[in-house]
């Protein structure tokens, strides 16, 4: 499932902040009821749509196979799921359980539920950096649903044909990508407002969003100069700009609307059925002399929420679907779309990630994967979508840019961890 369908999600996936109140109202008419009669607790969850056939009717029916609550899906649609969360869970009408990515301000607020008792009898099963993303002071919130690399996509016919050779480097991608674009096709796209590829431009200049200790990490001149390089691709005229639909889904790509496009591992099932074997991937290139690929980890995670009425029975839901049923985390993970599962023993046996392309996105997964890093907050993400509209879209000074993203993070960590 994509690190979501219908916006830029940024495990994996880059996410804005919406904190208000606006839209809570009419949540409780979204999505739809189990159909399930029997007696106990009264359960809500809350999904964003994924865009993949099937995704919808298979959580409905994981929820109806539980017996000891009636567990009611709120399918969220629209640009706004994190919005319309958000706001949700100010009111009465808040869900008792609900996907969404690991940040500390949930925990700090005190609104989602550990999960430690829960999670440690397994604990070692999970990959273990999952694990850490979730883990504050010791204790693990949420656990890990599906992991989602995020790569570039390419054409091996179309870049053998212009003699073009895989890019290893910024600068290699811009001038492939000028290489490719024709009065009817455009060399990459990076989708529609380029904030997707913020984090892994980040990494690949050899920088990080946060320190270890939670100090920011961003503002280096390299990531400067991989912003000035993104500045002239976008002004280049190469790049597709106005797709009809963005990153997440490969349309642009299976239509030969572009022969590279950023894009998650959970597309290779749709591209493989439009364009056979003709597929290949890499990562995000090195961004200057110290820098190094990346690829972006997206994913979603289940939580329960702390402030519920009834969190006991969120929790043994929770573990019951994401913990117990190993046949259901194997088909969400596996039959719609591809994703790595968290499970080391599901992943190790899941014969379709086994070989050619998914498995080529494994080993990217394993070599070059950043995880989320429960600290980079909604608020964090903002500053840093700021840096990229101004700076790579507006011509604003990178290293400027940078300077007041930095103070903004930097505020937020002072709130955070004092």
């Amino acid at each position: 499932m994509s690190a979501m369908r219908n916006v830029n999600w940024d495990r994996r996936t880059v996410l804005r902040a919406a904190m208000g109140m606006a839209a809570a109202g009419g949540l409780a008419a979204c999505g739809g009821n189990t159909g399930r009669s029997s007696s106990g607790d009264s359960l809500v969850q809350y999904f964003h749509a994924y865009g993949e056939a099937g995704t919808e009717q298979a959580i409905k029916r994981y929820a109806k196979a539980y017996k000891e609550a009636n567990v009611t899906t709120q399918w969220i649609t629209g640009n706004n799921f994190e919005q319309k969360l958000f706001a949700a869970l100010l009111t009465k009408n808040a869900p008792d359980v609900f996907e969404f990515h690991p940040q500390i301000q949930l925990i700090k607020s005190g609104q989602v539920a550990d999960l430690t008792d829960i999670i440690e009898p397994v604990k070692s099963d999970f990959n273990q950096a999952d694990i850490a993303s979730h883990t504050v002071d010791g204790k693990i919130y949420g656990v890990r649903m599906i992991d989602d690399p995020q790569f570039f996509f390419y054409r091996p016919s179309v870049f053998e044909k212009a003699k073009i050779e895989v890019p290893q480097t910024l600068e290699e991608l811009i001038e492939a990508a000028d290489k490719l674009t024709t009065s009817k096709v455009k060399g990459a796209f990076l989708g529609n407002d380029l904030t997707t590829v913020q984090n892994p431009l980040i990494w690949s200049a050899g920088a990080d969003t946060l320190t270890a200790d939670n100090k920011p990490a961003f503002n280096t001149d390299a990531v400067a100069d991989g912003l000035k390089q993104l500045r002239s691709l976008f002004t280049s005229g190469n790049l597709l700009l106005d797709a009809p639909t963005d990153w997440w889904d490969p349309s642009a790509f299976t239509q030969g609307l572009t022969p590279i496009q950023w894009c998650g591992m959970w597309a290779m099932p749709a591209m493989i059925e439009a364009l056979g074997d003709d597929i290949g991937i890499f990562p995000f290139p090195k961004v200057g002399s110290a820098g190094k690929q990346s690829v972006t980890n997206g994913g979603w995670s289940m939580f329960v929420n702390a402030k519920g009425k009834n969190v006991d029975a969120a929790k043994e839901y929770v573990k019951w679907l994401w913990i117990e049923q190993k046949k259901y985390q194997e088909d969400w993970a596996l039959s719609y779309g591809f994703h790595i599962p968290p499970r080391t023993s599901i992943a190790e046996t899941a014969t379709k990630l086994k070989t050619g392309l998914p498995a080529e996105g494994v080993k990217l997964f394993n070599e070059f994967g950043h995880f989320d890093n429960i600290g980079w907050t909604q608020a964090m993400i903002a500053a840093v979508n700021d840096v990229i509209a101004n700076s790579v879209r507006k011509n604003e000074d990178p290293k400027a840019q940078l300077a007041t993203a930095e103070k903004k993070v930097d505020a937020e960590l002072k709130k955070l961890f004092g």
